[in-house]
Order: structure tokens, then C-alpha cells, then sequence
């Protein structure tokens, strides 16, 4: 209980802590930690520095004033942990360098990076102040060093040591530019490549249909590789960049953004920004610059920050709910129980331990050996402090730091058995140890650690690693918590890559569910994505989907079109079955054009049998009684054959049709033809002697129809070789339907037969139109000119009407086009005859005939001529 009031109290004490004593400490130490062995590794590390308390700084002074301000790190403080801990299990494993122990001694890298090579030089030469070709150390026993964490640290040491060919081994992250061996030839990363990590940012993004996403980078090569990295990623996969800001670095802590960044920023849409570079100085530039305002931001990073300098923040929520990647690594047993029992008096040369205590722990040095505490809180550990403070979880740096030591103690092995192999001789001294000649063996080491990972110093052999994605929780009084939500493994197959648990995330404040950022809303189904001139891909128009064309899902960015036996739905979100129509008998149209067609076959049928009944009289007989039976029948199968065009067509209808059509009525216009002729033959003989007589007494007229029949026949055959009908199926012409009928297979064809039936009926009304003044009594002349006249007026009608009709209605208008002109033939040449033989028998006589021609003159051989050719 009071351990926890004390952890609490202590988050309440300001950032920066001045610490007289601590710093004499730190500086009778030469701020360096030393354990003895055969071979020792040298380390630098970033665990305190100092910042003048004047604000003119002597630029050429690197000694250590007492005055200045004490910054400490203690989350860097795991870095010399992580390194005792593998160090101390090398030396207890015999399997591992036999006969030799592994030693180690620890520099503190300072702040600046114009005094990183005080801590080299010290090193190297043991003397405070760098004095070229002095040095004050003994034979040194380092076999390598540890460099990190950032690249700048790294560079510059790299190149002090690559004069000596000394092997320097870099913990912090993969850098492309220190993989140059013409530059680095000594400089060896352990750290896996991070070529993966644009792929997982970009399939997170995918993941959560983030399209439209900021960039913070720092203004440096490695910001400008990334950027144009993850652009083509980016561009491949459809997602677009919002904005990119860019922090400029000045100098060793100086940066600059300009302002106007700093409302975009704050203003865009996209709710998501990744941040790629100097985690922590990105972040402090976010935390000064914007402070709250940025809570409402998804926080995309590639690594989780450290330092004891965000406690204070985490009460604003500013990073609650951010998304890092860290590079998969195992759990190394016993490392967290190492540093639960890691205390001052376990190791007392450890003086960063002590001072430690001193820091956190309120514990009080006795004397000015920096060794002895009193006051201290009983049970302290480091267990104790908060996890944005200190963490018990060995980091992605520390875990590197394992490696290291791990590779350069396989390295020494391997070195030592090459020795003994090659230089057998008794005589010779193994013991002497020239780092130089290490570089064989780590360029080619490969090490398998202890949870089985595989470690590659040479970058040729380096694998892309996987990636932990870690979802970071706030809670009250600076409690927060970094929690795995996911994975991404390149190596695994495509689409099973990024695997998430979407209900283990917090979200910032303000997102009651997934976040959105996009440029704008996807288009809802039925419509697709239009993208706008010079806008990018992510930002679109709507537009409604063409005609017969769906989009089912939101965002398309093209309609998919219908099948031909399909239509689209009135939103354009399905597509519906097509109804097939035809001219049933069930529809009503249907049934009324079939009781036509049979009432009117019907009525030829009983004037048929009219005319059989008054055969013998004179009526009957005028005018050819055998033409018009033959009229008569051929007009009964006229109205009977509109049922070919009504019901499901079939390939024998769709043949039937129009032949049958231009059959019938090629025979029923050549007996018009031919009745006007014989009425123009028996008036025009005005003489019983005259030579034309023999034309009507030899019934010439009666061959006109089988000759007019044979050039129908002869046309219809043609068609049927050239170019038969057949049936079609129109999925266009009607909404929604798909329309059986027969297609005339030849429209020529079937344009000619109209033409043919035209000039038969042209000629009939013209050999009409000539015997109209001729006397009315056996004159049919202008019944047929007039039905003439309404069959030409029909089918010069049906042309256009037909056209512009579809379906069924086009059909039935073919129907009544035959029906109207055959009711038109059948009414204006039979009626008045039927007229006269059931109302006005007494005008059916001979007599009756007789007394009418003697009243208008004509001859009686004339007006019985045309009765005896009868008989």
C-alpha cells in the first residue's frame, strides 16, 4: 500500500530534476560502468545527459559543469540490463567460449552530438581531453563495441572506429544507409531489415478503409526514401496522401515546422497520420506544437516512444489509442525476473543502479562514494515504476543488444577454433586478441538465440521481419499500457498477412466506433466513384449507374453490367429476371384479335355457303362465280392466319407467318385482278362479231391466278434459301422484358412481297377505275376499286405504324393490318351482293335484269352474254 502512495506521488514531480549530488557522482565516475573479463564488449548508450543551466553555452568546453541540469532516461537504462543479462548467461553456458569470460564496460552517450566522440575518445585513449597519438589506457581486451540508437550516434562513431578496423555493432533500427560497405566496412547492423514495414502500414490502412491519411516525417534522406516508399505503395493499392509535413531539423535539438502545417493538420479530414522518423522528437514536437487539439487523430507509428518525458502528457489522451509497429521477437526467459532482482546490492559496481535509487526511490547517499543508501523505500524495485517510466518487457533495442552479444561471442568462438586449426604450433599465443581480425567471422555469422530467432549480421542474408502491431491504452494518474491488437507477417500467404483483433483496440477519445478517414463519403450502391480532374483517386463524385447497369456494393468504382436476360432494379442495386412476353392467347389483346380472326373466317364460311345456295342466280353468276368461291375460300384462310402470330412462336410458325401471309393474299388479290378484268371484257365487246370475245368465252381471265401465284411461290422460295425467318429473342426494344417473336430473317423479302401484293392491288383498282361508268347492274367495278383502295390504305398505314412499335403491340398490329385488310374485301365486294340475295330477291332475276337493260338501251345479246358464259 505504501509502495503504490509513493509511485503516486512520484508522478506528480516535474520532468526536469536537478540533483547535485548525482551529478558529482556521475562525474567522479567518468560516467562509465566496468565488469572484468578475458574479452570485454564495449557499450554507448543514452542514459542521462546534461543541459546547461546558462543560456550561452561555451561551445569549445566538453568538461562536466556541476551546475548544470540532470536529464535521465531510465527507459534506456533496459539497454545495459538487457547486455549483463546475456554477458552473464554466456559465462555460466561452457558451451560458449570455454575457459573465457565475457566482460563489459558502459559509456554514457551525451546529449549533443558534438560531444558523442568525448565518450569514444575516452575509450580509446583514457584521457578526458583528446590528445592525437596519446593514450593513457593499457592494453585494452575489447573485442567490439555496441553503438545505437540513433543513426547520427552511429555514423559518427562508425567512422572514428573504422580507422582502428575495430567491429562496431549497431543495436538501433535498420538503417539502408549504414548497410553501405564501401562507407561502414566495420559497422555490422543487427537489427532486421524493415522493408515489410511499408507492406503493413499499407495493409492496416487497407484493412480499416483508411484512404485518405496524413504524413509527419522528419526532413532527412531517411523521411524522403520513406515517403517515396510508401507513396508507390500507397498508389498501388489505391490510398491517397492528405498532406505531408516535414519537421526540419536545425542543428542537434533545434527544429522548426511552420505554422501553417500546423493547421493543416489540425484541419484535414483524414483522421489518421502516420509518423515516421525520431519517434520521440516527432512526438515532443506534437505535445508542444498542439497539445490537446490533436486527440480527435489516429496515431499510425513505427515504433513505440520511450522517456520518462511523456508521463506528464498521457493525461491529455493526446496519444490514446495510436497504433505502433515493433518487429516480432520472442520472449527471453528469466529476462524479467532478472530486472525484478536487479538492486544496487546485487550489483554494487553498477553506478547507474545506484543513482537510480537515489532518483526514484528517495533513497539518500551516506557518503560521497555514491554506494550507500539510507532512507531508502524497503522491497524497492524497478518492477515498481510505471511502464511509461520504466518497462519490464525487453524492448525492440534491448532484444538487439541480446543479439549482439550473442553474435560477437560465437564470433570469438569460431575465431578461436579457426586458430587452433590453423595455427596447431604450441608455441603460439592464443591469448592475443586483435579485434580486427573478428570481421571474417561476423560478416558470416548466424546466430540462433534462445527462442529460436535467427540472427543475421551480413544485410545480403537479412529477412524481412514480422511486426507486432500494439494498440496504446491510456489510464488515469499515467497509467498506460501498450497492448498487441495484431500481426503482419510478409512471409505469410497473400491475404492472411495482417491479422487484427478489431475488438481489443481503444480507439482515441471522441471515436465511439472504427474511425474514419477518407476524403469523402464512399458512393452508396446503385452509383459509382467518378474521380474528380486534379483531385486524387480518393476523391470522388457520385453519378448514378447507367442504364441497365447495378452496383451492389459501396465504393465501386465501375457498374457491372446485367445479363442480356436481366434488367436493373429502379435503385440499380440488383439485376431482375427479364419477363419473356409474346402475343399469348391468354392476354387480352390476344383473345380479341383470335375472336376476330375466327368470327370473321366464320362469316366468309356462311356467305360461302350463301353463294353455294343462290349459285343459280344471276348475281351469283355475274362476274365469274368460280373466282369468287376461290376469293371467298382464300379470304376464310386470310382470317385464320393471324393464329400463326398469336402464342409462343416456333421456328414452323416463324416460316408459316409471312410465306403463308404473302400466299394467300397473292391468290385473293389475283382473283380481285382477275374479276376486274372479266367485268372490263364483258362491257368493253360492244359486238357479238368482235375478235376480243374469245378472251372471256376461252375464261383467260383464270389463268391469272395460278401465273400470279407461281412468282409468289418463286419469291418465297428464294427467301427461304437466302435468308429464312427465325425466332428471336429481343432483350432491348421493352424494359424489363425479353421479347419472343419471329424475325422476318430478310427484310428485303419481306419488303418485296408487300411490294409484289402493292402492284396486284394497284393494278386491280387501275382495271377498277376503267370500267366505272359502265351500267350498275353486273358491275362489280367499284366495289373493287373501293376495296382496292382500303387494302392499299391499310398496308400504306402499317408501314410506319409498324415501325414504331415493339413487342407484342408490333405483332398485333401485322394481325390487324391482315384482318382489316381482308374484312376490307370480304365487306366491300360481297355485301352488297349478300345485300341484295337475302333483302332484294326480286332484283336476282332475269326478268328483272331484262326490263332494267331495255330501259337504258342496251343491246340483249350484251346483257346475256355475260349469263350464258356462265352456264
Amino acid at each position: 500500500m505504501f509502495s503504490w502512495l509513493f509511485i503516486s506521488v512520484f508522478l506528480q514531480m516535474p520532468t526536469f530534476i536537478w540533483s547535485r549530488l548525482t551529478s558529482l557522482c556521475l562525474a567522479k565516475s567518468k560516467h562509465q560502468l566496468y565488469y572484468d573479463g578475458d574479452v570485454v564488449i564495449a557499450a554507448f548508450f543514452p542514459i542521462f545527459y546534461f543541459w546547461p543551466r546558462s543560456k550561452t553555452i561555451d561551445w569549445k568546453t566538453l568538461s562536466l559543469d556541476t551546475e548544470d541540469v540532470l536529464h535521465i532516461r531510465p527507459y534506456n537504462y533496459q539497454l545495459v540490463l538487457a547486455m549483463i543479462f546475456a554477458i552473464d548467461e554466456i559465462n555460466r553456458n561452457s558451451h560458449i567460449l570455454p575457459n573465457t569470460s565475457l566482460g563489459l564496460e558502459v559509456y554514457n552517450l551525451p546529449h549533443f552530438e558534438r560531444n558523442v566522440l568525448k565518450s569514444v575518445f575516452y575509450w580509446l585513449t583514457g584521457l578526458s581531453i583528446f590528445i592525437p597519438n596519446y593514450s593513457c589506457r593499457k592494453e585494452s581486451k575489447s573485442a567490439a563495441t555496441l553503438t545505437g540508437i540513433s543513426l547520427k550516434t552511429s555514423e559518427l562513431i562508425g567512422r572514428v572506429l573504422d580507422l582502428y578496423r575495430f567491429p562496431q555493432l549497431t543495436f538501433g533500427p535498420f538503417e539502408h544507409n549504414l548497410n553501405d560497405r564501401s562507407q561502414f566496412p566495420t559497422l555490422y547492423q543487427v537489427a532486421p531489415k524493415d522493408t515489410s514495414l511499408i507492406h503493413g502500414i499499407a495493409s492496416l490502412l487497407l484493412h480499416f478503409n483508411w484512404t485518405w491519411v496524413g504524413l509527419f516525417l522528419i526532413d532527412d534522406h531517411k523521411g524522403t526514401q520513406f515517403l517515396s516508399d510508401l507513396r508507390k505503395e500507397m498508389d498501388r493499392n489505391r490510398l491517397c496522401i492528405a498532406f505531408v509535413e516535414t519537421l526540419t531539423v536545425m542543428g542537434e535539438s533545434l527544429y522548426y515546422i511552420y505554422f501553417h502545417a500546423q493547421v493543416r493538420i489540425l484541419e484535414s479530414s483524414a483522421n489518421v497520420v502516420v509518423i515516421y522518423g525520431d519517434i520521440a522528437f516527432l512526438l515532443n514536437t506534437v505535445v508542444n506544437g498542439w497539445n490537446k487539439h490533436m486527440t480527435r487523430k489516429v496515431w499510425v507509428m513505427n515504433s513505440k516512444w520511450s522517456g520518462q518525458n511523456f508521463h506528464k502528457y498521457n493525461m491529455l489522451d493526446l496519444f490514446h489509442g495510436s497504433l505502433t509497429f515493433l518487429p516480432h521477437h520472442g520472449e527471453i526467459f528469466g529476462f524479467t525476473q532478472f530486472i525484478q532482482e536487479a538492486t544496487p546490492t546485487k550489483y554494487p559496481e553498477d553506478i547507474y543502479l545506484h543513482f537510480f535509487w537515489n532518483w526514484f526511490f528517495n533513497c539518500s547517499f551516506l557518503d560521497s562514494s555514491c554506494k550507500i543508501f539510507k532512507n531508502c523505500l524497503p522491497n524497492a524495485s524497478l518492477e515498481l515504476l510505471p511502464g511509461n517510466i520504466f518497462d519490464m518487457v525487453m524492448t525492440e533495442e534491448s532484444y538487439n543488444i541480446y543479439n549482439a552479444v550473442y553474435a560477437v561471442a560465437q564470433s570469438l568462438q569460431e575465431m578461436t577454433l579457426n586458430k587452433v586449426q590453423v595455427e596447431p604450433q604450441a608455441n603460439k599465443d592464443r591469448s592475443t586478441l586483435f579485434p580486427w581480425q573478428l570481421h571474417p567471422f561476423l560478416k558470416n555469422i548466424q546466430v540462433k538465440n534462445s527462442v529460436g530467432d535467427h540472427v543475421f549480421l551480413d544485410g545480403k542474408q537479412k529477412a524481412d521481419t514480422e511486426y507486432d502491431i500494439n494498440n496504446f491504452w491510456n489510464f488515469p494518474k499515467c497509467l498506460s499500457l501498450f497492448v498487441k491488437v495484431g500481426t503482419f507477417s510478409p512471409s505469410a500467404p497473400k491475404g492472411q498477412q495482417l491479422l487484427i483483433s478489431e475488438d481489443m483496440i481503444q480507439w482515441p477519445i471522441g471515436f465511439a466506433e472504427i474511425p474514419q478517414s477518407v476524403c469523402n463519403e464512399n458512393c452508396s450502391p446503385g452509383s459509382k466513384n467518378v474521380i474528380l480532374e486534379g483531385r486524387p483517386s480518393c476523391c470522388f463524385d457520385c453519378i448514378p449507374c447507367p442504364e441497365n447497369e447495378i452496383s451492389n456494393m459501396t465504393g465501386m468504382d465501375q457498374c457491372e453490367k446485367c445479363p442480356e436476360t436481366h434488367y436493373a432494379n429502379a435503385e440499380k442495386r440488383h439485376c431482375l429476371q427479364k419477363t419473356v412476353i409474346f402475343l399469348a392467347y391468354e392476354d387480352p389483346l390476344g383473345k380479341g384479335l383470335t375472336l376476330v380472326s375466327l368470327g370473321f373466317s366464320a362469316l366468309t364460311v356462311l356467305i360461302i355457303g350463301i353463294f353455294v345456295k343462290h349459285r343459280d342466280t344471276p348475281i351469283v353468276k355475274a362476274n365469274n362465280r368460280s373466282l369468287s368461291y376461290t376469293l371467298l375460300i382464300t379470304l376464310t384462310f386470310c382470317f385464320l392466319c393471324p393464329l400463326l402470330y398469336i402464342g409462343l412462336p416456333n421456328t414452323a410458325t416463324c416460316i408459316l407467318q409471312h410465306n403463308l401471309f404473302g400466299l394467300l393474299f397473292t391468290v385473293a388479290l389475283s382473283t380481285v385482278l382477275a374479276k376486274t378484268i372479266t367485268v372490263v371484257l364483258a362491257f368493253k365487246i360492244t359486238a357479238p362479231g368482235r375478235k376480243t370475245r374469245w378472251l372471256l368465252i376461252s375464261k383467260v381471265p383464270n389463268f391469272i391466278i395460278p401465273v400470279c401465284t407461281l412468282i409468289q411461290v418463286l419469291l418465297s422460295g428464294i427467301w427461304l434459301v437466302t435468308a429464312p425467318p427465325f425466332i428471336d429473342m429481343d432483350a432491348h426494344s421493352e424494359h424489363g422484358h425479353i421479347i419472343v417473336q419471329c424475325n422476318k430473317g430478310s427484310a428485303v423479302a419481306f419488303y418485296c412481297t408487300l411490294a409484289y401484293l402493292g402492284v396486284m392491288a394497284f393494278g386491280s383498282y387501275l382495271m377498277a377505275f376503267l370500267s366505272r361508268n359502265l351500267p350498275d347492274t353486273f358491275n362489280e367495278a367499284k366495289f373493287l376499286a373501293f376495296s382496292m383502295l382500303v387494302f392499299c390504305t391499310v398496308w400504306v398505314t402499317f408501314l410506319p405504324v409498324y415501325h414504331s412499335t415493339t413487342g407484342k403491340v408490333m405483332v398485333a398490329m401485322e394481325v390487324f393490318s391482315i384482318l382489316a385488310s381482308s374484312a376490307g374485301i370480304l365487306s366491300l365486294i360481297f355485301a352488297p351482293k349478300c345485300y341484295i340475295i337475302w333483302f332484294k330477291s326480286h332484283r336476282n332475276t332475269v326478268h328483272h335484269i331484262r326490263d332494267k337493260s331495255h330501259k337504258n338501251n342496251i343491246s340483249q345479246d350484251i346483257l346475256e352474254e355475260p349469263l350464258q358464259s356462265e352456264q
